[in-house]
């Protein structure tokens, strides 16, 4: 048997990978994170599959889910929210794994951050204003972060942040970043990404904890901070279609017409 971790993508089901889908609509048994990923992506489980809400239970208890699946000889669909590559938890489901000798494959899906730049129809690397973007959190309740990766680190490199698992954590996040960015410093938040009541609130660094405590808004959001995230009409073109820039494949046009004898 397999254990397939599988990104659900961020809320709307049709953002699911081919392969992520056509694996649960396989596997005997479907393991889901029911608090962020949609009922609709594992209704594709087949009529006879095993079907359990991970939610509230802990990590010996998924465990134990899967010890009875390899009994059986059944494969597992995993499925997380986002790309369970970033902030999935599936790291130490993988050392029990390797120590219990189960194979397991990992399935990538589309991210917060990914669907929340396409529902705001913006480009998150504008030339000569941003061509970076840093994923990270602030230490809340989880674990500490390692040090040199404090928001009063990665704010010296001016690059656009998007900092999740952080929604309640935004006084915090205005008074670290502020001495870098500004306090008129563009913010978007990113409420629900994918899912039917999906928001997004726009403000700076000085005024969007208050646009978020009118919104009521205290879980399941994604925060967004950086110069490039105004998208101004002032910004140059990129030079991947510039017509004076030359590649491989598309060479200067007097050698091209040279080549092909025109």
């Amino acid at each position: 048997m397999k254990v397939y971790f599988i990104g659900a993508g961020p809320g709307d089901p049709e953002l699911i990978t081919v392969r992520g889908l056509k694996l649960i609509e396989r596997c005997p048994v479907c393991l889901f994170a029911g608090s962020l990923v949609p009922e609709a992506v594992v209704a594709a489980a087949p009529d006879t599959a095993r079907v359990i809400d991970t939610a509230s239970l802990t990590l010996d208890d998924i465990m134990q889910e899967i010890v009875v699946a390899r009994d059986a000889g059944q494969d597992v669909a995993r499925v997380h929210s986002g790309d369970p590559s970033l902030y999935g938890a599936i790291a130490e489901q993988i050392r029990r794994l390797k120590a219990m000798g189960v194979e397991y494959e990992i399935v990538p899906g589309v991210s917060a951050y990914a669907a929340a730049a396409a529902g705001l129809g913006i480009e998150l690397t504008v030339p000569e204003v941003t061509q970076s973007l840093i994923l990270t959190r602030t230490a809340m309740k989880s674990s500490a972060m390692p040090e040199g990766e404090e928001l009063t680190s990665l704010g010296r490199t001016g690059a656009t942040l998007a900092i999740h698992l952080s929604i309640r954590n935004l006084r915090q996040i205005e008074r670290d970043l502020t001495p870098f960015y500004g306090a008129d410093c563009p913010v978007i938040v990113a409420y629900r990404v994918g899912w039917p009541d999906e928001a997004y609130i726009h403000g700076t660094l000085s005024t969007i904890r208050a646009r978020v405590q009118e919104e009521k808004i205290t879980r399941t959001a994604l925060i967004f901070v950086g110069r490039g995230l105004a998208q101004n009409d002032d910004f140059r073109d990129s030079a991947l279609y510039d017509a004076d820039h030359v590649h491989v494949l598309r060479p200067k046009r007097g050698r091209a017409s040279e080549m092909d004898g025109s």
